[in-house]
């Protein structure tokens, strides 16, 4: 039988400020280079002060895994908690525009805290800093699971910022356990080499106990498996999980299952932006698998989307991607 969603991703909702500056303005700045820190509200506010014109996208990393896939034509929802507020109707309009439904309960207008926002600073590398405010998505309740709707996933996909949350151990337990009971799987991204040290026991129990799919790169698995050497970390990796797509930049993806390992060159493209490269990754990868490729043609897909994503700024496809995959013979 057919499910109604192929993915239903569950993550921080977001809006990406996206600024370009030097390298110097992140020094003056107090920005720590090429990362994700968690800021306050007051923190964002002074950022966004001391920043050049900016573009406002919707962003979060799920939330834009899951555009990507709504956009290839993949059947798709997303789970993130905005308030309902300018920002809030913002990200609501995009992924409904992308075809993806999303229905998660607002935060009244009179919440506390606002829609969350990513503040990214772009440098003239390409590589991008960022600076997030999680707002009320940091507040994602296991009341924002719908069971129904989980059981009528193939697969869920999480996001590990989402660890950062109070009640997001219980919300993932939740919707992995009516995903998984309606003969779904479960796939799960490390996000950030930061959030694996922050939550590395609870990611590991997850991992061996739940996670049939794991999407990384090569800072996230080396932290995760606390060690300098790559090819141990991923064949530990590929002994706990049943696929491991790990991304490691510019040599591609490296993509295991069992004994099986395959190496997909990355698609040379100049980087403007890398801000969403790993998400729009994951989508490919995702949506392909969904629709029966093998696991080479899946990477190849995801690195071909990704190489789409870092040639513009912002974290959502500007071209055609499917067309893409037929320019290069993968469908």
């Amino acid at each position: 039988m057919t499910k109604k969603y192929q993915v239903i991703g569950i993550g921080n909702a977001m809006v990406d400020v996206l600024a370009q500056e030097d390298d110097s303005f992140l020094t003056t700045a107090g920005v720590e280079k090429g990362i994700m820190q968690l800021i306050d509200m007051d923190r964002a506010v002074d950022l966004y002060s001391r920043v050049g014109p900016a573009q406002e996208i919707s962003g979060g990393s799920a939330a834009n895994t899951i555009a990507g896939i709504a956009k290839l034509g993949g059947r798709t929802a997303y789970v993130g908690k905005v308030k309902d507020d300018q920002l809030g109707a913002i990200f609501a309009h995009d992924l409904q525009a992308q075809g993806a439904d999303y229905t998660t309960a607002m935060a009244p207008k009179d919440a506390v805290d606002e829609t969350g926002r990513c503040i990214v600073i772009v440098t003239p590398d390409g590589e991008r800093s960022m600076n997030t405010y999680l707002g009320v998505t940091e507040f994602l309740k296991p009341d924002d699971i719908l069971p129904d709707d989980m059981a009528q996933a193939d697969w869920i996909y999480l996001e590990g910022y989402r660890f950062d949350g109070p009640d997001s151990h219980a919300a993932f337990a939740k919707a992995i356990e009516a995903c998984k009971s309606a003969g779904g799987k479960v796939s799960l991204t490390l996000s950030d080499p930061f959030c694996v040290e922050r939550h590395r026991d609870a990611f590991r129990t997850m991992i061996q106990d739940h996670v049939d799919l794991l999407f990384c790169n090569r800072a996230e698995m080396l932290s995760m498996y606390q060690t300098d050497d790559f090819d141990a970390a991923l064949a530990q990796c590929a002994s706990e999980v049943d696929i491991v797509a790990c991304t490691d930049a510019e040599n591609g993806a490296h993509i295991l299952q069992g004994t099986a390992r395959h190496h997909v060159p990355a698609t040379p493209v100049k980087i403007v932006d890398a801000t969403g490269a790993g998400d729009m990754f994951a989508g490919a990868f995702l949506w392909g698998l969904c629709e029966g490729y093998d696991l080479p043609i899946c990477g190849a897909m995801g690195n071909i989307a990704a190489g789409e994503i870092i040639s513009h700024i912002g974290a959502r496809a500007q071209a055609d991607v499917k067309d893409m995959f037929a320019q290069a013979a993968l469908l």
